[in-house]
């Protein structure tokens, strides 16, 4: 029999993950399906663009995993049962006929990459007044809420993270005509080096942003913000971007879990508690350099796909378990269509001294963000045709971990 191997979720770490799989894996051997809601690949990285009018490629994925042996399954995962090894879906429009209309899955292994939405942080009116950019048919709102605006009116983005900063130097350059702010619980890029930091003051001065520093937000109206000194902000359109919320369902089995809902992993992104469920992107709570907990992002979620799949594989023909180093380089921010930040740093993400600034640092963000869609649009490139044959499971004895360099 087929060994059943089931991804869940096609962002950036489910698609790849899967890709790589199909890529590892003779198809005599494994049936490998992968569940995702929408029937296209969204770029997650790009949503501000969506956002502020920009027209973004499609990626449908009938067309990435045709003839790779993926089976693409378009549903709603409403929950997972790792006792059972099943998994239960809902239609969504536009599918439920046919196999798709099959309720519940069966797997051997399970490859949970759920991602994550955004995350209001329980503050009152947050959920009912604010936009977000964590999603495309939220990206999509705030595009036509931004399109109604007329001159003049205020626009506050909450969140001084690498999201917010995107996200509030896009729209400040795509609607120059909007009073447009940024509210920071922290000082303004505190986790940039100086470098960094200067030079994201001169844009943000550059674009006309007003930037509320050392301020947090605690409510949320039509019309404004509240601080906790009790100021009001105006702001027609308030964006969202202090943070991410896994998806709930990994919570609600049995599999072990940290207070923030993330599976807990080892460094095959091998689930601790249940060894036949995988997890990765941000639904893992993964460890890298330094013992620190991985960021959620698509900079941990490519590397932890590249591993779990490539321990699957290894696991499943009797092969070397990878033993990668998951590590960073630099934080790529895009500060609108004309300027960039490539923050350089540590192995456990910490600001060093260099930094690449202006046009040179938008190009490369650009090139990083369309090699991540590359990597997502040709799952079946970039490895040596390499597909080994799945052991029996009596005959598979785990041979010792190896390090690999991703492909």
């Amino acid at each position: 029999m087929q060994h059943r191997i089931v991804v869940l979720g096609a962002g950036y770490a489910g698609a790849v993950a899967a890709g790589r799989l199909a890529r590892r894996l003779r198809r005599e051997d494994v049936a490998l399906t992968l569940v995702n809601a929408e029937p296209d690949f969204v770029e997650r990285v790009r949503m501000h663009q969506l956002a502020t009018g920009q027209e973004l490629r499609p990626r449908p994925f009938a067309e990435m995993f045709a003839g790779t042996g993926v089976e693409l399954r378009l549903a709603r995962v409403t929950a997972v049962d790792v006792d059972r090894k099943t998994v239960t879906t809902t239609a969504v429009d536009g599918a439920g006929t046919g196999d798709d209309a099959v309720p519940e899955l069966e797997y051997d292994t399970l490859v949970y990459a759920l991602g994550s939405d955004w995350h209001d942080q329980g503050v009152p009116g947050a959920a009912e007044h604010a936009d977000q950019i964590a999603s495309r048919p939220g990206a999509l709102r705030l595009r036509e809420r931004l399109a109604a605006l007329a001159a003049g009116a205020p626009v506050v983005v909450v969140g001084g993270g690498l999201t917010g900063l995107e996200a509030v130097t896009e729209i400040a350059e795509a609607r120059p005509d909007l009073d447009v702010a940024l509210a920071a619980r922290g000082a303004l890029g505190d986790r940039l080096s100086p470098k960094g930091r200067r030079h994201l003051r001169k844009v943000l001065d550059g674009l006309g942003v007003t930037v509320h520093e050392h301020t947090a937000v605690t409510a949320v109206a039509p019309g404004h913000v509240t601080t906790a000194e009790g100021a009001a902000l105006p702001a027609e359109v308030t964006v969202w971007t202090t943070g991410f919320a896994t998806h709930p369902i990994a919570r609600a089995t049995a599999l072990e879990v940290t207070g923030a809902g993330r599976i807990v992993v080892d460094r095959t992104m091998r689930s601790v508690s249940h060894p036949d469920v995988y997890a990765i992107g941000d639904a893992a709570s993964a460890t890298g350099a330094g013992g620190k907990p991985l960021r959620m992002s698509c900079a941990s979620g490519l590397p932890m796909a590249w591993q779990a799949a490539d321990a699957v594989a290894a696991r499943l023909t009797g092969g070397k378990l990878p033993n990668t180093p998951l590590r960073y380089v630099n934080q790529c921010v895009s500060l609108g269509r004309r300027e960039g930040l490539i923050q350089y740093v540590t192995a456990d993400d910490r600001a060093v001294r260099a930094a690449l600034t202006g046009r040179t640092a938008a190009r490369y963000k650009e090139l990083i963000c369309r090699g991540a869609a590359w990597a997502v649009a040709h799952p079946m490139l970039g490895l040596p045709a390499r597909r080994r044959r799945v052991v029996p499971e009596p005959a598979r004895a785990e041979a010792p971990l190896t390090a690999t360099t991703p492909a």
